[in-house]
């Protein structure tokens, strides 16, 4: 794992503890260099991973090692940050018997309503692991494997998930002797382990895998070590990468967190586990040792991104654009299905744009719908939260979207709440490098690390909500022409 390139920093007797985080998410590898003592970033690096949502893992493995050429040579410890859910189904050599099923990989839809009408409502499955099946969740996928692909599913024996394969192949991988492990978190996104009996339903397991039993990563505590690499480096547990992100961020009670990346997450921290029936809120377990509820869209940084090019500009263009419009985009309303949607749960909805008329029909409106358009989305959920008991102090407001400053303006307003929006930064492998100094320290609690620099305070909004209440109106009133509830 070390590169053969010159280190890009200095040891010198006195030197503190090193430590990396890596993110590996739906697009793309991100790795962050820190000091253990203080989070100072030392160092990053950054490899692109291939598109669509069904992905050899190897591909993940190339991106890492190539995000982290030279850059590893003076670590003390790593950790891995993944995106949650998926599916990497193992053969009996430790090699994958197909690609890797992305949480975005929607073909599980029909299977997740399967499963909730056989285990007897989605109540059940509430109690049980405190998430409702969708499409995402690895369940929903094992279920579609044995369905479509029995001789695919007859030859996998173990199955992990993205982070999983990644901490493993970081310890040496298939032949190596190393065992793979996983963490409490983002084990709490498969929909067969239970946070709050803090262990597998392996009868929930059979039931999506009609029967089969393979075998499954040991769950380690938040700041277990997994192994050490071949080099000797030290790999911590690793997590989901909203998990990370909370640690990254470092959250309050009171703090929500909004992150719009390619999905659009709103998570919080918890003392207790959740469980909502109506399959909204997915009780996680976080990287601490607490809980995280969230709920999850499908569509966030895509809607502005996908504007962006239908208007033939870029994020800044939006964020000009958008400012220019009135808050309501002239009566211009999206839908931003673009691909599916998970919450709801409409897998096969597409976007759609709503109150067209030759009056508002310019760039100016479209771009502001866009970003209306998804906030509105988040601000329901942010809603969900509240119904679960969710107290909302403050919104963070983070991930590749929140770059366009109208989007923290707008969310004030439309959340109806205090927004912060800090510093552009890479929460979820801060998160991951965090938990790896936690792991070398062997502390009980996390180490203490300074907030990151330069967070805007957007604030309240100073109408008392009023137009984000309006905007919100004009969304729940498209949304129940299209889809009468």
């Amino acid at each position: 794992m070390v590169s053969a390139a010159r280190s890009r920093f200095t040891r010198g007797p006195d030197a503190v503890a090193i430590v990396a985080g890596v993110d590996s998410s739906t697009q793309s590898c991100k790795i962050v260099v820190c000091d253990a003592g203080t989070g100072a970033v030392l160092a990053r690096g950054r490899a692109a991973h291939p598109e669509g949502t069904a992905v050899d893992p190897e591909a993940w493995w190339r991106a890492l090692r190539e995000a982290a050429d030279g850059l590893l040579d003076t670590v003390d410890a790593i950790a891995v940050a993944g995106q949650q859910h998926g599916l990497v189904a193992l053969g009996a050599d430790g090699l994958p018997v197909r690609e890797a099923l992305l949480w975005n990989d929607t073909r599980s839809a029909a299977a997740a309503a399967d499963l909730i009408e056989e285990l007897g409502g989605p109540e059940k499955w509430a109690h049980a692991v405190g998430t409702v099946p969708v499409a995402s969740l690895t369940a929903s996928k094992l279920r579609w494997l044995a369905d479509t692909e029995p001789d695919l599913a007859d030859r996998t024996k173990m199955v992990v998930l993205p982070h999983d394969w990644l901490t493993w192949r970081l310890c040496g991988g298939p032949g190596s002797g190393a065992v793979p492990v996983t963490d409490r978190g983002d084990a709490s996104g498969t929909g067969y382990w239970s946070p709050a009996e803090d262990r597998y339903r392996e009868d929930l397991l059979r039931l999506a895998f009609r029967g089969r039993a393979p075998e499954l990563p040991r769950v380690l505590p938040p700041a277990g070590i997994a192994g050490r690499t071949p080099e000797g480096i030290l790999v911590a547990a690793g997590t989901g990468d909203n998990m990370a992100a909370a640690l990254g961020l470092g959250i309050a009670d009171g703090d929500v967190v909004v992150s719009l990346g390619t999905s659009g997450t709103a998570f919080a921290r918890c003392p207790h586990p959740t469980a909502d029936p109506s399959g909204a809120v997915a009780g996680f377990a976080d990287a601490t040792g607490q809980f995280l509820p969230l709920v999850c869209t499908l569509n966030a940084a895509r809607v502005l991104s996908s504007t962006a090019r239908m208007l033939g500009t870029d994020l800044e263009e939006i964020d000009t654009l958008a400012r220019s419009a009135g808050p309501g985009a002239g009566g211009l309303v999206l839908l931003p299905y673009l691909g599916g949607e998970r919450t709801p749960n409409l897998p096969d909805a597409s976007g759609t744009l709503l109150g067209m008329r030759k009056a508002n029909m310019y760039p100016h409106n479209l771009a502001r719908a866009a970003v209306e358009g998804m906030l509105c989305g988040m601000a329901a959920a942010l809603d969900a939260l509240r119904e679960r008991g969710i107290r909302i102090e403050r919104v963070l407001l983070i991930g590749g979207a929140a770059k366009a400053p109208i989007v923290g303006e707008v969310a004030a307003h439309i959340f109806g709440t205090a927004v912060t929006v800090p510093e552009p930064d890479e929460y979820a492998a801060l998160g991951a490098a965090r938990q790896a100094a936690w792991a070398l320290a062997g502390t009980a609690e996390p180490p203490v690390w300074a907030p990151r620099p330069g967070a805007v305070e957007v604030g309240r909004p100073d109408d008392g909500g009023a137009a984000g209440q309006g905007v919100r109106a004009a969304y729940d009133r498209a949304w129940k022409s299209m889809y009468g509830r």
